[in-house]
């Protein structure tokens, strides 16, 4: 049997308690956050479906939905106490599916749910996405954006920045980056990465003021996030 995967969102803890049990009991894997930034690392868990609070006091719902819904094929779902078309509508422009008024019976959620999972069907078309806070890293696409805005690298500068953001933390030394980025048989050296990384650097501080790419001093380099 399938087991779905739901991102449960709601900066109010017995609401995401509730939700959690719920849908743990009917054979959910849940990841839960209780913020807009918390929300956008959960989407590295690449969820089936999206539960997801509208007013958050740091980043409400509707901002995190505009960011994710280019780079995330999953139904997403608001949770709201509003109830005016407005808001609705407006949700519907940020890139929501479908929206539940607080107070909502459990039942008729789950059942929600499940119909949109079942009409859906996305699963395999998921892309495959990772996100660093606003920092969105599409490796289908081979693109990386900055709060919907692309940053334009080349395809050495990207080969380096997937190295690095699908091994968070792990340190490289320049000769192992060469050696996966140009191939053992490349004409070259490794001094190459540090043109390369300056370059890298340059381009991220022009849309954010994180460098992302940390040098560890005598060993090489990793993507500290």
């Amino acid at each position: 049997m399938i087991k779905y995967k739901i991102l449960i969102v709601d900066d109010e803890q017995g609401i995401v308690t509730m939700l959690r049990d719920y849908f743990e009991f009917h054979g959910y894997l849940v990841y839960t956050a209780m913020s807009g930034t918390e929300a956008l690392k959960g989407i590295n868990s690449k969820p089936d479906i999206i539960l997801l609070d509208i007013n958050m006091p740091d980043m409400d719902g509707l901002e995190v939905c505009r960011e994710i819904r280019d780079h995330v094929s999953c139904p997403i779902i608001f949770l709201t106490a509003k109830v005016e078309e407005t808001d609705a509508i407006i949700g519907f422009q940020s890139g929501g599916d479908d929206y539940v008024v607080k107070p909502f019976k459990l039942g008729e959620l789950g059942a929600r749910v499940e119909a949109h999972l079942r009409r859906e069907n996305r699963g395999n078309s998921r892309l495959s996405v990772k996100f660093f806070d606003s920092l969105a890293i599409n490796y289908d696409k081979r693109q990386v954006a900055y709060q919907e805005k692309v940053i334009p690298f080349t395809k050495k500068e990207f080969d380096i920045i997937e190295l690095l953001t699908r091994n968070p933390g792990q340190v490289f030394d320049k000769e192992r980056i060469y050696e996966v980025v140009w191939g053992y048989d490349s004409e070259g050296n490794s001094s190459i990465i540090v043109e390369h990384m300056r370059r890298i650097r340059k381009k991220f501080m022009e849309y954010t003021k994180k460098t992302y790419i940390e040098t560890v001093w005598g060993i090489g380099y990793k993507w500290g996030n």
